[in-house]
């Protein structure tokens, strides 16, 4: 799997990126928001902060 880092859909942990299923750019684990107001959180496998939204 190639992720390109950058660009405008790029949410870390502490920001609100709305509902969706997030990729951790370190360790590939899935994180999934299912409220609007719910915070990114690290990464629960590998504490990395830096996501790609999914879906």
């Amino acid at each position: 799997m190639t992720i390109k880092k950058g660009g405008d859909n790029m949410p870390t942990t502490g920001e609100k990126p709305g509902i969706g299923l997030y990729l951790c750019l370190k360790c590939y684990q899935q994180v999934r928001l299912d409220d609007d107001t719910d915070t990114l959180p690290p990464c629960p496998r590998c504490n990395h902060t830096e996501f790609i939204k999914i879906g």
